[in-house]
């Protein structure tokens, strides 16, 4: 059928599922960690919530890189579900603060491995010029796996209780680990893991053609760390009794734009829809800043949605045209440090200017909408290739 991509075969549905149940097993109980850490008496650590957890994201994003390319695609995603499997089960029994800190430190790895291996892969079964909608495919499901997460975490933690809530998580990283074993591994020429695999020289840390879009998406996704770290609060300022809801309406808000921003950035190239999207998150910060209703809240919600939607599969997909063959999944790699080093700052400096007083909710947000502006003036002056790799 023609509406149907070339693309979406069984191996990419497969993946697309597996993104699903992955995105909702670690988003699924963000929204109950500021409550659960004060309840443990840290709330003064609330930003190292997000930030823990994407600082270890970060570190382990060159060596998931390497071992992408070396051993194949599939064995660094399992590790990162395994990863998400084991520490969403530790949670009800470590309960002391540093305990649960040290457990987001390790629950990072995950994120550090598992969409780097996804990406890769879409990369190595999708043709060049449908990239940004493979992207924007995949991410449309990752996004759903982001937004049913947090709402079923919500309801399952104010009806059942923290622990079950993490029980599910876990069993959630399980499926998708179930579904990942059913892929075929992309790389042909592997070689079996060895130690030596995970030293890494200079040159092997970051992918020097790919920084200026790893820059563009720190600048953009520092507003992301923020989010995940202030809205929970923000939300209950505002008479939100269910703290799932922002994130599920902006990842709602993210789906269908995903694909089409795809395609445009397919058809016109990765910066038009870049500027688009790095604008449109200084709108969105602006507006949830001064919110002072549960509707001015969601429809900037709506709107930093959209932002995100057209981000993160035209990002991905410029990463990749950027990229050589052999070093894709250090090209990648790189990308995520630039996500992971956005989404942690922004949640620290948020978590710090924040302090737990209502009063200092606007000027968190106009940082990050200054952070986006500066990305935006930069695409400006930024000069596009078509076909960059070729």
């Amino acid at each position: 059928m023609k509406f149907i991509p070339s693309f979406f075969t069984l191996n990419f549905l497969l993946l697309c599922l597996s993104s699903f149940l992955f995105f909702a097993s670690f988003n699924m109980i963000i929204p109950e960690l500021p409550a659960y850490i004060t309840s443990l008496g840290g709330e003064d650590y609330k930003g190292l919530i997000i930030s823990l957890f994407t600082l270890t994201a970060g570190l382990s994003r060159p060596f998931s890189g390497k071992l992408a390319d070396k051993i194949g695609r599939i064995p660094v995603m399992i590790f990162g579900l395994v990863v998400c499997f084991i520490v969403s089960l530790l949670y009800p029994i470590i309960t002391s603060v540093a305990g649960f800190l040290l457990l987001r430190f390790v629950h990072g790895f995950s994120t550090g491995f598992t969409p780097t291996g996804v990406s890769a892969y879409v990369a190595d079964i999708v043709p060049f010029n449908k990239r940004g909608e493979a992207m924007g495919i995949q991410s449309l499901f990752g996004s759903l796996g982001m937004a049913a997460g947090p709402a079923l975490g919500g309801y399952i933690g104010s009806a059942y209780g923290i622990n079950p809530l993490f029980y599910t998580a876990s069993f959630t990283a399980v499926l998708s680990m179930l579904v990942v074993l059913r892929l075929k591994e992309t790389v042909e020429e592997k070689e079996p893991f060895q130690f030596n695999l995970i030293k890494l020289k200079r040159d092997e840390i970051i992918e020097k053609r790919v920084l200026f879009p790893s820059l563009i998406l720190f600048l953009t996704v520092m507003s992301f760390g923020t989010v995940l770290t202030i809205i929970p609060d923000y939300s209950e300022h505002l008479g939100i009794q269910n703290k799932g809801l922002f994130f599920a309406v902006f990842t709602i808000a993210s789906l269908g734009i995903r694909i089409i921003a795809g395609k445009t950035s397919d058809k016109y190239g990765r910066v038009p829809v870049m500027k688009v999207a790095s604008f449109s998150m200084v709108v969105a910060m602006v507006i949830i800043a001064f919110a002072s209703s549960k509707a001015i809240l969601l429809l900037g919600g709506v709107i930093f949605g959209a932002s995100v939607g057209m981000n993160s599969p035209t990002i991905s997909a410029w990463t990749i045209d950027l990229s050589l063959d052999n070093y894709r999944g250090r090209a990648l790699a790189t990308m995520y440090i630039a996500l992971e080093a956005g989404i942690g700052i922004g949640a620290v400096v948020s978590g710090f200017l924040f302090n737990n007083k209502v009063e200092n909710f606007p000027i968190v947000f106009l940082i990050s909408a200054a952070a986006a502006f500066v990305a935006f003036l930069l695409l400006i002056g930024y000069k596009e290739k078509k076909h960059p790799n070729l």
